[in-house]
């Protein structure tokens, strides 16, 4: 089911006849009948009026050339699918501070809309404060004009990446990978219920306890709190670290170790080597 998922939305003018044709050359033992009631059950049809879309993504909207260079500068979402234990999709939104790596949040629903991201994102902004830049790919929830609306009343500029370039929203993308390997592949959800107290429970294992190895091995939770707030327009909003803040993507460097007071001999390794 979710590689028919997959196939209705890199393909969204096939058929379900296409869509098994495509399953059968991919090595899928399924019969046609099976695809189509499938395809029926979820809802899926060709539209009969087609809409030409603009893609407003660009290289310049990466994670290489706009670094997130401090709390709260850059978030990134993205959406992620799956399944519960009777093959009913999941959809999963994920938001993640990319400078902290912590993650804002995690919901899971059947469908989730544009809307359902704006209130996501407002519960989030409450209690954590303005973002300068949200980072996301083209998605139809993420383009959608009550997003960019929200988002422009609330401040926020928008960073999209080049379509077909998921690498250019890499920290999402990271953290989809962890998200998948230790919780959607190793958890059989009942229902969306249960796969939410899953989210959870995961959710805080992974800000609180997991070491992140681009953090020193330190939980993301534990470096954010080791960030003060400075001067904006929105107290509480960005911060810089009261240590001294590593390269975006490279791990925080350990405070320096007091000279001995035992020995005095030079050494001959160099700061850095």
């Amino acid at each position: 089911m979710n590689r028919i998922h997959e196939l209705v939305r890199a393909h969204p003018r096939r058929g379900y006849r296409l869509i098994w044709g495509m399953l059968r050359l991919e090595g899928w033992r399924v019969n046609r009948k099976r695809v189509h009631r499938l395809w029926k059950r979820e809802g899926f049809r060709v539209p009969k009026k087609q809409h030409k879309k603009r893609h407003c993504g660009s290289s310049a909207d990466g994670i290489v050339r706009r670094r997130a260079e401090h709390k709260n500068h850059v978030w990134c979402w993205d959406f992620i699918h799956d399944s519960d234990e009777r093959g009913r999709p999941l959809k999963w939104l994920s938001l993640v501070d990319e400078f902290t790596r912590e993650c804002l949040a995690l919901e899971v629903a059947r469908s989730i809309t544009a809307s359902d991201a704006i209130d996501v994102l407002a519960e989030v902004m409450r209690t954590r404060g303005m973002p300068e830049h949200l980072r996301s790919d083209n998605g139809p929830e993420f383009v959608a004009a009550a997003i960019k609306s929200y988002l422009a009343c609330a401040g926020a500029g928008t960073l999209y990446v080049k379509k077909g370039s998921p690498w250019e929203n890499g920290y999402a993308e990271s953290f989809h990978s962890r998200l998948r390997d230790e919780l959607l592949n190793a958890e059989e959800f009942v229902d969306v219920r249960d796969a939410g107290g899953h989210a959870a429970r995961w959710k805080s294992e992974y800000n609180e306890r997991r070491p992140h190895s681009s953090l020193g091995y330190v939980p993301p939770a534990i470096y954010a709190a080791t960030c003060r707030t400075k001067g904006s327009r929105d107290a509480g909003w960005s911060c810089v670290a009261t240590l001294a803040v590593p390269p975006v993507g490279a791990a925080p460097l350990p405070p320096a170790r007091p000279a001995s007071k035992e020995s005095k001999t030079p050494t001959l390794i160099t700061s850095g080597t």
